[in-house]
Order: structure tokens, then C-alpha cells, then sequence
């Protein structure tokens, strides 16, 4: 009897290992956004090129992983697609964001952001383009950290201190030479946006790209923000200002918004 449950054991532990795996690809193909190899993939994971392959094969056949031509490089398969959308069309937040979020980008004729904290990073959840040809790049989907945007900023600014310090892995990572890094610097920051109610990014995330962001709440676990995002020569200190008064009425709208969900 003993053996028997011995044995069970051993399969409960080798089926929870195999769905680690292949959660372990799933985040390493988004988080890298290229195709890779088996061995690179292998050595990135540290773990055997035979029991990865065999998971890789398990993952094609049901769509979550594809390969090039060549059959040798592995991306994100059409499932994964699949299940992100599913993933938006279900979260309230970005289902009732997109009257508000186009009519920003009327206002403000600039890229709009909603964004949500996932752990140190900031998650693109909407976005709506710039109607100028000189446009910053982003993508739903698309992740930065935390510290080095208007959005993430923006999110953390309704921790304190202590909270911050938990949230972020330190030391920060500088992404141009005006992220900010410095720890106090960064509370600092944080302190001043709390005030004013909103956050900006001069540079720091891409350079000569200035945004300014607005919290809508600490929900989903992290928290939510919606920005607006131009090129330096666009928007100087005035028009940055101008910008802030419209993101902050278009949260204002979504804040309320959801609260009339929630009564329902």
C-alpha cells in the first residue's frame, strides 16, 4: 500500500513540474517577443533539451507554441493570442475604458494608455495611437518596469513608502540616462504626484518622449492608470500641464464608471 502511494506521489509531483514548464515557456516566449531555439530556451530555463522538447512538441500540437519554417525556432502559437484577448474582453476596467480612451485621444491628438502594475512592470492593457506621424512605439501587451514610467509611477505613488520598497526589485534599472534610480529621488517623486494628483516620465522610459499619467485605483492586484504619451518637441512645460487636466478627467469619467458597475 505504502509503495502504491509512493508511486502517486511521485506522478503528482512530475504533472505539477511539467505544468510549471510550461508556463515557465509560455512567459519566456512573451516576455522575449522573438522567436528562440530549443538550446537557447533550454539553457535560459535550465533544464534538459530532451524533457523540454517533449513538452515544446505537447505545446504545438494544441496551438499554444509554433515554429518557423525551418521547424527550429518557437514563438508564441495562435492560443496564446486566444487567451489574452479573452483576458481583456473579461476585465471590466479595459471593457468600459474605450469611449474614454478614444475621446483623450481626440482631445489631446497623442498616444493613450491604460496600463496595469504586474508585479515590478507596467502591463499596456489599451492604447489608442497619435494622429502624427512622429509617434512614440508601443503595444497591448507590451511591458515596462514600474519605476521608469508615468504610468507605473502613477500606480505606485498610492503606496507608501514601505509598499513601494516591496513592490520594486532593487537596485532599479536605468533605462536612459534620465530614469531614475535613486531610491529617494523615486519617493520623492512619488510624494510629489500624490500630491498633484498625477506622474510624469521626462525621458525616462524612451528618450525625448514625455508622458503624464493618472492613478484610477489600486484594484486587480497592483493597480491601474491611464496616460498620455508625446514627443518632447510636442509638449513642453505648458502643453504638459494642459495634457495632465485632460488625463485627469479622463479617469475621473472611468473612476466613475466603474463605481456605477460596481452597484450593479
Amino acid at each position: 500500500m505504502e509503495s502504491v502511494s509512493g508511486a502517486a506521489r511521485v506522478r503528482r509531483h512530475e504533472d505539477v513540474k511539467s505544468a510549471a514548464r510550461v508556463l515557465e515557456v509560455l512567459e519566456l516566449l512573451g516576455a522575449e517577443g522573438a522567436r528562440l531555439s530549443l538550446a537557447d530556451m533550454a539553457s535560459t530555463l535550465s533544464v534538459p533539451k530532451s524533457s523540454l522538447h517533449a513538452v515544446l512538441r505537447t505545446m504545438e500540437s494544441r496551438r499554444w507554441v509554433e515554429t518557423d519554417p525551418s521547424g527550429t525556432l518557437y514563438s508564441l502559437g495562435l492560443k496564446a493570442l486566444l487567451t489574452g484577448t479573452a483576458y481583456l474582453e473579461s476585465d471590466d476596467l479595459a471593457g468600459i475604458a474605450g469611449p474614454v480612451l478614444d475621446l483623450l485621444a481626440e482631445e489631446t491628438g497623442e498616444a493613450v494608455h491604460l496600463g496595469r502594475l504586474d508585479h515590478t512592470d507596467v502591463v499596456y492593457l489599451a492604447k489608442r495611437e497619435s494622429r502624427h506621424a512622429l509617434r512614440m512605439y508601443s503595444a497591448v501587451g507590451h511591458r515596462l518596469p514600474a519605476h521608469a514610467t508615468a504610468l507605473g509611477k502613477a500606480i505606485l505613488s498610492q503606496y507608501d513608502a514601505a509598499e513601494v520598497q516591496r513592490r520594486l526589485n532593487w537596485p532599479l534599472e536605468a533605462l536612459t540616462p534620465s530614469t531614475v534610480t535613486d531610491p529617494d529621488e523615486l519617493l520623492a517623486q512619488l510624494a510629489d504626484a500624490r500630491k498633484r494628483g498625477w506622474a510624469a516620465d521626462e525621458g525616462e522610459s524612451s528618450v525625448d518622449i514625455r508622458c503624464v499619467a493618472v492613478p484610477l485605483g489600486t484594484g486587480h492586484g497592483g493597480g491601474d492608470a491611464i496616460s498620455c504619451s508625446a514627443p518632447r518637441s510636442r509638449m513642453d512645460d505648458v502643453r504638459l500641464s494642459e495634457i495632465a487636466a485632460h488625463v485627469t478627467e479622463a479617469a475621473h469619467s472611468l473612476r466613475t464608471l466603474l463605481k456605477r458597475l460596481g452597484e450593479h
